[in-house]
């Protein structure tokens, strides 16, 4: 037999062998290997840096334990941050930037209420898929003008209402509000008014800038009408000033925080001034308080212990951007779409019609609410002892 003929047969031998140990792989789909990319605008400077702060370690921890944990089908999330400095214009020029990636799926905003709602008009024309995690119900509606965004956090209505529930329920008759002066503020105002009006509760207002640092003049100008309440319905740093103030007046009453003045599990140096304070928030803030009787509460036990261990403390916003990175990924893998290629139209979508038991509380996305944070998510917690803990 020649050589040539001999190395021929050889390597035909070699092919049907290698048909034979991967001919059962011809027939699969291809998978798709590519990351899942999700840019995040957020305000790691300037007035609001602390909470864009919180997000972000948020995120980049969500991220980390979804890479690991071997349910993405063989892909990866790639998390790329821009600051936005807590400006709105920005805000705006990231926001434009990540749009014109092809590789970027959707985008996370942070707690800046001003930067999601003057970005809805790009986020609309670019088609790109956004979580805002700041709290102004303007973000999300009306849905017909915002097809693209989407927000997770409390609203405004829900927080009024529970807190509503709890001024009835201790016998408040009279009530003072400090709330800050912007989109998210003037929702609150105007919610809680209609619902303290149907429980005839008076309400006595004061208004605040959210990047005051001096609140005393107006806490004053509330303690002189002698409420037997105060609500603050503001940036968690105002809020813990508010209290500190309060101390220095007449007033002896009791304070309440609505849902968007929540912030680190431990009050320190505001714990005296806060203690036996009310906060309406989610159940996440006290989940250690809380019998993991069910998976969804298991996981949030699991977050809450995974984010202190990590950081050495727990914020409450935190479990809005985790569940903002679990949403988009959700969506990602169920939209489907060529192999290697984005489709933010499959992503926006899926994401409209969303649902699922949240590290925050029960998540429910419609085409005619794209705000997804249900009323139940919201519990009472009570301030004891420097730290959040669970009423009753």
């Amino acid at each position: 037999m020649s050589p040539i003929r001999s190395a021929t047969i050889a390597a035909l031998a070699s092919a049907v062998v290698a048909t034979t140990l991967t001919g059962c792989q011809f027939g699969e789909a291809e998978q798709d290997t590519s990351p899942i990319v999700i840019a995040a605008d957020l305000e790691l400077s300037g007035a609001a840096a602390t909470v864009g702060r919180t997000y972000q370690r948020a995120l980049e921890l969500k991220v980390e334990q979804l890479n690991s944990s071997g349910a993405l089908n063989g892909r990866e999330i790639k998390l790329t941050v821009k600051d936005n400095r807590s400006d709105s214009a920005e805000s705006l020029r990231n926001i434009v930037d990540f749009s014109n990636d092809s590789r970027v799926s959707a985008i996370i905003m942070g707690g800046c209420n001003e930067c999601a709602v003057g970005a809805v008009g790009t986020i609309n024309e670019k088609r790109i898929p956004t979580i805002a995690l700041a709290a102004s119900g303007a973000i999300a509606a009306p849905v017909a003008e915002r097809r693209y965004v989407f927000k997770l956090g409390p609203n405004a209505p829900d927080s009024a209402a529970a807190l509503t529930t709890e001024l009835r329920r201790n016998n408040i008759r009279k009530v003072g509000m400090l709330v800050s002066d912007d989109d998210y503020g003037q929702e609150g105002a105007t919610a809680l008014k209609s619902e303290l009006d149907k429980a005839n509760i008076s309400l006595r207002q004061q208004r605040i800038k959210t990047t005051d640092t001096d609140v005393s003049r107006q806490v004053q100008q509330l303690a002189s009408g002698k409420p037997e309440a105060m609500v603050f319905w503001t940036p968690p740093e105002q809020a813990t000033l508010a209290a500190a103030s309060a101390q220095q007046t007449t007033f002896r009453g009791s304070i309440y925080f609505d849902a968007g003045a929540a912030g680190d599990l431990f009050l320190g140096a505001a714990a005296k001034a806060t203690e036996k304070a009310t906060l309406i928030f989610t159940q996440t803030m006290v989940i250690d308080d809380v019998i993991a009787t069910t998976p969804a509460k298991a996981a949030r036990r699991q977050w809450f212990q995974d984010y202190t261990a990590r950081f050495g403390g727990y914020n409450g916003s935190s479990s809005f951007a985790a569940d903002a990175v679990q949403l988009i990924a959700d969506a990602e893998l169920r939209a489907g779409g060529e192999i290697g290629k984005v489709d933010r139209n499959g992503i926006r979508d899926v994401l409209e019609t969303s649902q699922m038991d949240g590290l925050s509380g029960p998540i429910r996305m419609t085409p005619d609410n794209h705000s997804g944070l249900m009323p139940q998510a919201l519990t009472t917690l009570v301030a004891r002892n420097g730290r959040w803990r669970l009423a009753g």
